[in-house]
């Protein structure tokens, strides 16, 4: 980015200040997606972690996992003679989630103070930096430096950086809130999709008769993304005070929840408004994590034999080559899922900037609830097709949901703290991480443990499911928008933009390709963050496909 997309005045301050990503007039604001794609697709492959679990669990065997007997979780943090079992492994997940709540909740304030560029460049330091501390615990096999690096660290960076664009791309696109931001996230939910196949041809470069390639990955996987997460951070630009599209006007009263006013981020947790939001996100996030971590074994046990063209043997009589083969039919189920789970992430975010935000949700909960209550139908019906069409439009209502609400609460809170706010709904995605998956684990294993069939152990769990999205829609129902005592006055908003004025006048900031013909700058992001997301889907269709054969 030059330094022409700066405004002048600003030289003598630090090349981090937020001052210095203040846009000049003119500046083409559709340079600002790709900056924000270009961290979320990096901080995205903590969903793709899955794929070094297995290699992991033999890092000393390398072919055969060498097993210690029954080995406590506080013997596996510090043990060097056993390999780590899955479960072990597994905890590094549960701490990116944890800790990117917590940090997004922590420092969201400080994210609006600094802007996004040092929030980037310390989310990258984190992120990459705890991804490079788990490589050294993986070479000395310390499980502790792993969770240290990677979960603690790791998700410290996953939540700044998680943050780093929302309000900026809010205020980039007041007439595309939605769109907006559901390309962003979009990178958040595609992360995976990209890294894992990535990580997975690494370590098999990597892999010798000694090693199996995973701290070598780590260290490569950190070097690449230092680099796209830095040029991302670098590539953000903040709009003077006063900016808006050409030719758009702000809704004004009438219908509309989208106010004008802007609320303190130490009073948006006082409304009833921010916690009606909290258990709206909690419990769509809580339902769809449920579902995604038991889709795989749900096609696997239901369809058995079905899914071979062997309709006749339950899951139980097959035999081990039979369940490797559905087994790879499944990671093509999981694959197709993950493309619903992005494009809903954009297409239901951009839905929300037609029809609103709250009808959005109210979509998403009164479908929801139809579709888990029919999976069970489709399952003992033995149709397979419409199985597979309820879970991925479950699963794009799971990414649209998280599109969706950095939106939701700049239409109610307006757009002064809105990435801050937004940071403390997170630990709504904190809680939900573990109602979901703790809800569904012990369902499937009481109802297992009491004998009934494994066909039919996931019934009530989507019931149970489907009456979260029933609680849901009622505390979106219940959001309104809020009283003017809520919102700061025009002193105390001047006090607080004092930063982001701009001596120059703000000029409009429609979409175009540069002055003087092409924008290079435009083709060049667009083109770094194009062709990786093209080569993530291109591999995730392949897996699918082995679902169709």
């Amino acid at each position: 980015m030059s330094d022409a997309s700066v405004s002048p005045g600003v030289g003598r301050t630090s090349i981090l200040a937020r001052e210095r990503t203040l846009a000049a007039p003119g500046f083409n604001r559709w340079l600002v997606p790709p900056a924000a794609l270009a961290i979320h697709l990096c901080i995205g492959m903590a969903y793709g972690f899955s794929v070094f679990w297995l290699p992991l669990s033999r890092a000393i065997g390398v072919n055969q996992p060498k097993s210690c007997g029954d080995l406590s979780l506080l013997v596996a943090l510090f043990t060097t003679r056993c390999d780590w079992r899955v479960s072990d492994l597994s905890w590094i997940y549960t701490l990116f989630f944890v800790f990117l709540g917590s940090a997004a909740a922590i420092w969201g304030g400080w994210i609006e103070r600094v802007g996004p560029r040092k929030a980037g460049v310390v989310a990258t330091a984190c992120w990459c930096g705890g991804i490079a501390v788990a490589a050294i615990g993986v070479f000395v096999h310390q499980l502790w430096l792993m969770w240290l690096g990677a979960g603690v660290i790791g998700g410290i960076g996953l939540g700044l950086g998680y943050l780093s664009p929302v309000s900026t791309l809010i205020r980039w696109f007041p007439d595309h809130r939605g769109m907006a931001t559901g390309m962003a996230i979009m990178g958040f939910g595609g992360g995976a999709m990209i890294g894992a196949p990535l990580a997975d041809m690494l370590m098999q470069v990597f892999k010798t008769n000694e090693s199996v390639g995973v701290w070598q990955t780590f260290l490569v996987l950190a070097a690449i993304y230092s680099v796209f997460m830095l040029a991302g951070a670098f590539g953000y630009r903040v709009p003077p005070h006063g900016w808006r599209p050409e030719g758009w006007e702000p809704p004004s009263g009438g219908k509309s929840m989208i106010t004008t006013g802007h609320v303190h981020l130490s009073n948006a947790h006082r409304t009833p408004q921010f916690w009606l939001i909290w258990a709206v996100l909690c419990f769509n996030v809580s339902a769809g994590i449920g579902v995604i971590g038991m889709a795989s074994p749900m096609l696997q046990e239901i369809f058995g034999g079905q899914l071979i063209g062997q309709p006749g043997l339950r899951f139980t009589q097959l035999d081990a080559s039979q369940k490797s083969a559905i087994a790879t039919i499944a990671a093509g189920f999981t694959g197709l899922l993950s493309l619903f789970n992005i494009g809903g992430r954009f297409f239901w975010a951009s839905l929300s900037d037609r029809i609103g935000r709250k009808a959005t949700y109210h979509t998403f909960f009164i479908l929801g609830i139809a579709l888990y209550a029919l999976v069970p139908t489709a399952a003992h019906a033995g149709s397979q097709g419409l199985f597979v069409v309820s879970f991925s439009l479950i699963l794009s209502m799971y990414g649209g949901g998280f599109a969706t609400i950095p939106a939701y609460l700049a239409d109610i809170f307006g757009t002064q703290f809105v990435g801050a706010i937004h940071g403390r709904l997170l630990t709504a995605w904190s809680t939900a991480g573990v109602i979901g998956p703790v809800v569904v684990t012990y369902i499937r294993e009481f109802q297992i443990n009491s004998g009934i069939p494994r066909e039919q152990v996931y019934d009530f769990t989507m019931y149970l499911l489907a009456g979260m999205l029933g609680l849901g829609l009622v505390c979106n129902g219940l959001v309104k928008p809020l009283p003017k005592k809520w919102y700061m006055s025009e002193e105390e908003l001047a006090v607080l933009r004092a930063t982001t004025r701009s001596t120059n006048s703000a000029e409009a900031g429609s979409f175009r390709i540069g002055r003087g013909g092409l924008d290079i700058q435009f083709a060049l992001a667009w083109t770094a963050v194009g062709i990786p997301i093209l080569w993530g889907v291109w591999m995730t269709l392949q897996k699918a496909a082995a679902l169709f054969r």
